[in-house]
């Protein structure tokens, strides 16, 4: 069985907890170390317990932490040679585990499958994590959709993705032109739109338990991002009651999730 527990989720900063019979790893460190400390305690976890952290790519609201969580805990960091390489320009890690995108890699009991995504980074990926048959999902920082997409997150039991913005705040919203020119763009994130898309595909094969992540704090609100795929859904004849379709929340830890 999976324990999945998003930490912190959005704009501001990503980080979230995934447990098996063996393994017990953070994919992300976008917060203070003293913040995912406080976290993990509050699931009943120790910092020291963990086996890895697992890096998507290197904004700082997916790698804020590290330098000072390097300093106090020595815990392998997993990614690829080009975020390694952004990361160590900003910050000291003492033990580092590269990887090479879309070839999937062993972390005591589970498989690790980084796949390539659309963004505006050095090498971003997601993640499939597989574990006695059941394969768990992370897939944020989403420029546009394409098709191997869909073919990384098919046959999830659990997916956590992007549901960042509804256009129409960002478009009028005070950010500059060249902020929102870079989220609408190819390599930017994934609209509500776009993620009840890709749900409403994935649960016509067979997916049933989806978290929304990496809202925007200006430019979306949680209620509107979950009604944008609930009203997907219904417009195509899915029975909404079989599913379990949750938002993450930004600024405090939610439950553990258990994933069969």
């Amino acid at each position: 069985m999976f324990k999945f527990c998003n930490l912190y989720s959005g704009s501001s900063g990503n980080c979230s907890f995934i447990e098996t019979d063996k393994t017990k790893i953070l994919i992300d460190c976008g917060v203070s170390f003293k913040r995912i400390k406080e976290g993990l305690e509050s699931i009943g976890e120790d910092i020291h317990d963990l086996d890895a952290i697992l890096i998507t790519h290197e904004h700082s609201d997916h790698i804020k932490g590290l330098g000072v969580l390097s300093k106090n805990v020595d815990i392998p960091i997993y990614a690829n040679k080009k975020t390694l390489d952004e990361i160590e320009k900003k910050y000291f890690i003492s033990t580092t585990k590269p990887f090479k995108t879309n070839d999937t890699f062993e972390i005591k009991d589970i498989k690790v499958h980084p796949f390539a995504i659309p963004h505006d980074a050095a090498d971003p990926v997601g993640f499939t994590i597989d574990y006695k048959n059941t394969k768990i999902s992370i897939a944020t920082d989403i420029g546009h959709v394409e098709n191997k997409l869909y073919k990384n997150l098919n046959e999830s039991s659990f997916v956590l993705l992007e549901s960042n913005y509804e256009p129409d705040m960002l478009k009028s919203s005070s950010y500059p032109y060249s902020l929102k020119h870079r989220i609408l763009g190819p390599e930017g994130h994934l609209s509500n739109e776009d993620a009840s898309q890709v749900i409403k595909s994935l649960v016509n094969n067979g997916l049933n338990n989806i978290m929304l992540g990496h809202l925007s704090k200006e430019n979306n609100f949680p209620e509107l991002a979950y009604q944008t795929t609930v009203n997907e859904l219904i417009e195509n004849n899915v029975d909404i009651g079989k599913l379990q379709l949750s938002v993450a929340d930004r600024d405090k830890v939610n439950r553990v999730i258990e994933i069969k």
